[in-house]
């Protein structure tokens, strides 16, 4: 089923793995990848108009394949009608937190293959944006899936569910970027 896939929305907070399973879907499926971050920021972190940026991404959604990762809703309720599946990693602020110190830890100063000029970086604000992810945006998330047909949202509650349905789906362990 999933192969006939061609429409993804990967969703779900900072630090929760959203790249990855999209680089990784990516691969498998053959379907291209768009990372909102990417089209949110130039180089050094200088960030793009949302307008322009919300058209880029109204564009890519009339595209024929695509997965799109990331949570930016303003366009969460095209990209939920629009796509074939919604992955949405609902995972708790520690490990939403764990997830993002892991990612500067192992790629402190390297340049963001998907944010291309800008090299990962930590800030206290940053971290403290992680942790109320949650409580500030998740409730928009479900708002927006209320009305989406459950048949194509997939809901992970943390990496252990994740990875056992990528096993189970596509018979391999989920590499890790």
């Amino acid at each position: 089923m999933i192969k006939s896939i061609k429409k993804i929305c990967i969703i779900g907070g900072s630090g929760t793995g959203k790249t990855t399973l999209s680089n990784n879907l990516s691969k498998i499926l053959d379907i291209p990848v768009c990372h909102i971050d990417g089209l949110n920021y130039h180089p050094n972190w200088v960030e793009r108009d949302s307008e322009e940026r919300d058209k880029k991404i109204l564009d890519k959604i009339k595209e024929d394949k695509w997965i799109i990762e990331g949570t930016y809703k303003t366009t969460l309720k095209e990209r939920f009608e629009k796509a074939e599946l919604i992955i949405y990693l609902d995972y708790s602020s520690i490990a939403q937190v764990k997830g993002a110190l892991g990612r500067f830890i192992k790629y402190h100063g390297q340049e963001k293959p998907e944010i291309p000029g800008c090299e990962e970086r930590m800030s206290w604000h940053f971290l403290l944006w992680v942790w109320n992810w949650r409580k500030s945006k998740r409730q928009v998330v479900l708002d927006n899936l209320e009305s989406i047909n459950k048949d194509k949202v997939l809901i992970f509650k943390n990496r252990r569910q994740l990875n056992k349905w990528y096993k189970k789906t596509f018979g391999i362990k989920m590499k890790l970027v």
